[in-house]
């Protein structure tokens, strides 16, 4: 059975049970902080699991992608370890418990996939006697083929928990040890785990005692590649058809066989594994970076990289890997195969730029181990390590593996110092507002009492905060934070700035500065009482600066006309990795791996103005997620929705998610004009663009530059580009003119002085003070006294170049330096004498000193050290 059938057969037969068959989650968990990716089959669940959710079904089965990393340089020596894999699950969410669990497993292997009942066994936590009868009598499984383990309890710290029992498959004694109690559990390749079924049964109390759930839980996995090796007959799961096609395609590219070579084998291995887990993140929405899932990402890619090269590959060799990747994952994963140009863009991108540094990181890291081992030392020092990491995009863990290899350990403590001292660099150099603000104990606060509504002009003061303090009365200067009953101001958000503008009471009054939002959703002003003072309870007038709002609703909405129309001119690749929306300009960053082409940006600026002109009214209102889903409304990762949510829609052009301020009617954006765009990290652009009065102060500015550049060209402003082109054309003819000049009178004095040549045995020499503007016009002198000599000889010459500066370049014809002459001891030696220093290769070399005065000295020492070398 192929992989993909027995995934199919799998969902197929708990769809027969009653179960919801439900897509694979995307890699990125969704609402979980407590997860960077998904590691196991149940984890998109578990609001499911701690009731916080209801399942839509209480019965689910999945076949879900997992990511896991924690081994990683296991990868390709093992037979079973992977970063990415495919769990197979069915999960019950207080229906059926373990007898149903226990006997549909054992139904599955022995009637539809039909594994030998002799070659099965399975183990059971010691106190489970359900568990142990249901194998026992029901399923008529042997008491020698049940293993009672102490291990077999799932539970993390506090909170749901329960016994499990797995399921092992007998590979024969050929793969197990020599241990004659060899049973279930043992460290040997002989019994394989391929399934296990947890039966969360109690709540682990903080005490440390356990009672029983009133709703018990059914959560399993079963590792398809596993199963898969199973009925392939594979010694390992890099040989089924899910992964082996990989290593064949990576075999025949660089040449080599399988099963020939150990560390052949296992680059092949990791290539294959990785390029798979390549494939699944960068699908699931995970670009290269320097943090979290993208360091993740970049961290695997650029692994297989360099075993790519340790197989003696050159060039691009993983991007054409993931057609392979897709061809076999494609038909059971849609994620995968509807993102396949995407990731191959990706993929190329960072290849690309690991393979431009990776030579000179080998390098410097394989000659700093052998200067390390010259010295008897085993430990690469922590700065080095950071140096590989920040210069040439090293992971630690790449540099500590190839360290590993020649017996070196890195310095782990002093890699940590160095990336510290970065990250306070940075944050020293950065200056931005705190985005955490103090707030005192809102508990006393009801919800209902807390209003949203942009019409509002009046309300009442609920709160006074001054950091964490709550007070009855601030007065003048008090720089505050005040919650109001119903408040008319947009708190920050979304990419958005908050609103600003006026709180004003009966005895005084507050500027607001910024508009924030706490966690739990509780909208708060930021300000300073610039009269006056203001009073809990308060009635006070709201006085929101509208025409800053308006000028913010203009960029917000033109961001969402913008982020369509990327998409419609760039593809569907494309998508928002940040926003920030002010009254003065908008920013959008968006995931795409070239610098957009001027025809490109005329395309997306010409879009985004016909939707403006189109007049169209927005669409805004509230509805339940699934209905947004259905509209197509765009939904950004990270963000955090609710059941309701605002959707916002440019009918028959843009439809997104979004609580920001919009105008009603796209004419009221007036007019859209990108500014800039440009890289910003790996697979990131960044595009800049202005609206309403902003853009047209800017075509009034061009066109009063345009009408100055014609008073200077003394033409009219239609023909400002016509007129430039013939100035810039005649400019180009004057320097000609002038090179040309210069090069005659540098010729002139290439030949004075030769006429200083002295013969040092059998090679010229010539050492000459002369007059240069520059190190470029010394390096055409010399090379012009080379010529003179018939291009055999040494020529050294120096010029003075102000007060306090004097440079020297030093020629030497192969002839000579295969003599012993060496340009750069040579020019090193008059340099010093200047009170300078340098040098260079053996045929050319340059140095620069501090004093002029001493010029035909430092030429005279020049010329001794020639004849020493020639001696």
């Amino acid at each position: 059975m192929k992989g993909n059938e027995l995934r199919q057969a799998y969902l197929q037969f708990f769809e027969s049970k009653g179960h919801l068959k439900l897509d694979s989650f995307s890699l990125i968990p969704e609402n979980d902080p407590s997860l960077l990716l998904i590691g196991a089959g149940m984890a998109p669940l578990k609001p499911f699991f701690t009731g916080k959710l209801v399942p839509p079904c209480h019965r689910i089965t999945t076949s879900q992608k997992c990511m896991r990393t924690g081994d990683l340089e296991n990868v390709g020596r093992t037979a079973r370890h992977h970063t990415f894999f495919e769990m197979l699950g069915n999960f019950s969410f207080g229906d059926y418990f373990k007898k149903e669990a226990i006997h549909w497993a054992w139904e599955f292997l022995t009637e539809v996939i039909k594994l030998d009942k002799n070659r099965l066994y399975v183990t059971v936590y010691p106190d489970d006697q359900e568990a142990y009868d249901t194998w026992h009598n029901d399923c008529g499984v042997e008491e020698s083929h049940i293993t009672r383990l102490e291990d077999n309890f799932w539970e993390i710290g506090e909170g749901p928990c329960g016994p499990d029992s797995e399921i092992f498959f007998d590979q024969g004694p050929e793969h197990g040890c020599d241990d004659p109690n060899c049973a279930p559990g043992c460290d040997c390749d002989r019994y394989l785990e391929i399934w296990n079924l947890v039966f969360t049964q109690f709540n682990k109390m903080p005490d440390g005692s356990y009672e029983p759930l009133q709703h018990k839980n059914i959560d399993t996995g079963a590792g398809l590649e596993r199963l898969a090796s199973v009925l392939q007959g594979c010694k390992t799961n890099f040989e089924t058809d899910l992964i082996f096609p990989i290593i064949e395609a990576t075999a025949k590219r660089a040449g080599v066989t399988y099963n020939e070579n150990p560390n052949t084998d296992v680059s092949l291995k990791v290539i294959a594994d990785h390029a798979r887990a390549v494939t699944a993140l960068i699908s699931d929405g995970v670009l290269p970076s320097n943090e979290g899932r993208g360091y993740v990402l970049r961290r695997i890619l650029r692994r297989a990289v360099r075993h790519g090269r340790l197989l003696g590959i050159e060039g691009i060799f993983l991007t054409p890997l993931i057609d392979v990747v897709v061809d076999i994952l494609g038909p059971g994963i849609k994620s995968i195969a509807e993102k396949q140009d995407f990731v191959k863009r990706v993929v190329q991108n960072e290849e690309e730029r690991f393979n431009q540094t990776l030579e000179q990181g080998l390098e410097l890291l394989n000659s700093l181990i052998d200067t390390l081992a010259a010295e008897k030392a085993t430990v690469v020092p922590g700065t080095e390590v950071f140096k590989l990491y920040d210069t040439y995009g090293f992971p630690w863990e790449l540099t500590e593996e190839i360290a590993s290899e020649r017996g070196f350990t890195i310095d782990h403590e002093g890699f940590e110092a160095a990336m510290k001292e970065q990250r306070e660099r940075a944050r020293e150099a950065r200056v931005k507002e705190d985005a955490k603000v103090a707030t005192p104990d809102i508990t006393f606060l009801k919800d209902e009492e807390l209003l949203e509504d942009e019409a509002v002009t009046a309300s009442s003061v609920l709160m006074i905060g001054k950091g964490s303090e709550r007070l009855q009365t601030a007065a003048d200067g008090d720089e505050i934070t005040v919650i109001v009953r119903t408040t008319p101001f947009h708190a920050e958000g979304g990419g958005q700035l908050g609103d600003t503008g006026f709180i004003v009471g009966p005895m005084g009054k507050v500027e607001v500065h910024n508009t924030k939002r706490l966690p739990e959703g509780t909208v708060y002003h930021i300000g300073t009482v610039v009269e006056g003072s203001i009073s809990e309870g308060d009635d006070v007038t709201l006085e929101v600066d509208t025409n800053r709002r308006a000028a913010m609703a203009r960029n917000h909405t033109a961001t969402h006309l913008l982020h369509a129309a990327l998409k419609k001119v760039l593809g569907e690749h494309v998508n928002q990795a940040g926003s920030l929306v002010t009254p003065d300009y908008l920013r959008f960053d968006f995931t795409h791996f070239s610098p957009v082409t001027q025809e490109e940006l005329d395309q997306i600026e010409a879009l985004v103005n016909e939707e403006i002109l189109k007049a169209t009214d927005l669409a805004i209102a509230e509805m339940s997620m699934d209905e947004a889903k259905a509209k197509g409304a765009m939904a950004l990762f990270g963000d955090k929705y609710g059941d309701v949510v605002r959707v916002v829609e440019v009918p028959g052009f843009s439809v997104e998610l979004c609580g920001g301020s919009h105008v009603g009617n796209t004419a009221f954006i007036s007019s859209f004009r990108l500014t800039s765009e440009a890289g910003i990290g790996s697979g990131v652009r960044r595009i800049e663009a202005i609206t309403g009065c902003a853009a047209l102060d800017a075509a009034k500015h061009d066109r009063l530059t345009i009408e100055r550049m014609a008073g200077e060209l003394k033409t009219k402003a239609p023909q400002v580009e016509e007129r430039l082109h013939q100035v810039l054309a005649e400019a180009k003819e004057t320097a000609k003119e002038l090179e040309q000049i210069r090069k005659e009178v540098s010729a002139a004095g290439a030949a004075d002085i030769i006429a200083g040549k002295v013969m040092i045995g059998d090679v010229a020499f010539v050492a000459a003070a002369v007059k240069a503007s520059s190190i470029d016009e010394l390096r055409d002198l010399a090379d012009m006294g080379l010529d003179i000599l018939a291009g055999s000889g040494v020529v050294l010459v120096g010029a003075a170049m102000g007060d306090d500066k004097v440079n020297f370049v030093c020629k030497v014809s192969k002839d000579v330096v295969a003599k012993g002459a060496k340009a750069g001891n040579i020019v090193k030696a008059a340099a010093q004498v200047a009170g300078g220093n340098g040098g260079g290769r053996p045929d050319m070399a340059q140095a620069g000193g501090k004093e002029p005065a001493k010029l035909s000295e430092a030429l005279k020492a020049g010329g001794e050290a020639l004849t020493s070398m020639l001696q």
